[in-house]
């Protein structure tokens, strides 16, 4: 008779880390052309010219980023004179904070903590590349969180322009953004020098979602653990969120619900209990990085659900003594980091008013919110 039940030492898991978000597959299937695309504007580098730009654009969790990741593990394999960076840039939102990425990468140490101004950062950086005559690719992942204050606009600025002081310094940018067009207007001397090749990133198609979350169940999981049913309905679920993640995350949770009672399978009604925890993966990933007043904010805006900016700030200014400049960089930044949406309507003490809506159920956000304060 064959044992349904798990031994306590026993798992269901072959390999825990083909069900990570972050997980470089082997086999990266269903975007060929976009891989294309993005070998042609690097290629240049290899002959030592330029790159040329890019922007990859597409809705959350279709592939931008495995893409440009696992393009950057195949030039670290061939070249040691192109060097790639990657920048996550919810973390790293500043021009200091990207230029110590890059000057970790390309010294091997980071600077010291103190004490050193941008412009000698920035020169070392110069002076490693024109030493061992390397070139830069850096790829700003989720570019939209330079936005605000139009730190984008020196970011670039110095990347693409940096060869006018620094002479042989060649840098191209890869910019990443969760949006399917570029709706930011850059400074004109950025604009005239960036002129990316847009690189597209459609939804995946229902067959396509299928075959990428049988191809990890069948590296994840153990034979039989899985059943054709049950990767069928996480596909379906995958399809309505419009997110790939959300069906890698569904299957990795309900391998872990199955496992809590012993399960040597998933049933329908271990998806049905992961899926809660699942369905909001992009929200939780955009509140990882932010700051107490940032929170703070956010779960005021969800606690009003719309609001007026002005009826907004005062509440902000009450529950923290802060200023109208931080309000606006913060509200700029849930802006940018799709957590809200500010549209002008009507007169206002200030011109004309922002309004303030939560993109997601505010009870949702509330609920997150609230778990990262305490």
């Amino acid at each position: 008779m064959k044992r349904e039940i798990l031994l306590w030492d026993e798992t269901i898991f072959k390999d825990r880390e083909v069900l990570e978000f972050d997980h470089l597959p082997e086999h990266f299937a269903h975007r060929d052309s976009q891989m294309e695309s993005l070998k042609f504007c690097v290629r240049p580098a290899f002959t030592g010219a330029r790159p040329v730009n890019a922007l990859c654009l597409g809705p959350p969790g279709t592939g931008k980023t495995t893409a440009v990741v696992k393009l950057f593990s195949e030039i670290e394999a061939h070249s040691s004179k192109v060097v790639p960076v990657h920048v996550n840039c919810q973390m790293d939102h500043t021009r200091h904070a990207i230029f110590l990425r890059i000057y970790s990468k390309l010294l091997g140490h980071s600077p010291p903590t103190s004490g050193v101004s941008f412009k000698r950062v920035l020169e070392r950086i110069a002076r490693a590349m024109a030493k061992d005559d390397r070139i830069l690719v850096v790829a700003l992942d989720d570019v939209n969180y330079l936005f605000p204050e139009k730190e984008v606009d020196r970011v670039l600025y110095t990347l693409l322009r940096a060869h006018e002081t620094f002479p042989g310094f060649r840098a191209g940018v890869i910019a990443i953004l969760s949006e399917p067009a570029l709706s930011y207007i850059f400074d004109p001397r950025v604009g005239s020098v960036f002129q990316p090749e847009e690189i597209s990133f459609p939804l995946y198609s229902t067959e396509e979602i299928r075959d990428i979350l049988e191809r990890r169940v069948q590296r994840g999981f153990y034979p039989g653990v899985v059943s054709e049913e049950i990767i069928d309905l996480v596909s379906e679920i995958t399809e309505r969120a419009g997110d790939l993640r959300v069906g890698i995350d569904l299957l990795k949770r309900a391998g872990m619900v199955a496992e809590r009672r012993a399960s040597k399978t998933i049933s329908h009604e271990d998806v049905e209990r992961a899926r809660e925890r699942s369905r909001l993966v992009h929200l939780s990933s955009a509140l990882k990085p932010l700051r107490e007043d940032e929170l703070l904010l956010l779960g005021l805006a969800a606690e009003m659900e719309t609001a007026r900016a002005g009826d907004l700030y005062e509440k902000f200014k009450d529950a923290t003594g802060s200023g109208y400049t931080r309000f606006h960089e913060i509200l700029n930044k849930l802006d940018a980091a799709r957590l809200i949406d500010t549209d002008f309507s009507g007169p206002g003490h200030r011109g004309r008013s922002r309004v303030v809506r939560i993109r997601y159920d505010p009870k949702e956000v509330l609920e997150r919110v609230r778990q990262k304060e305490i």
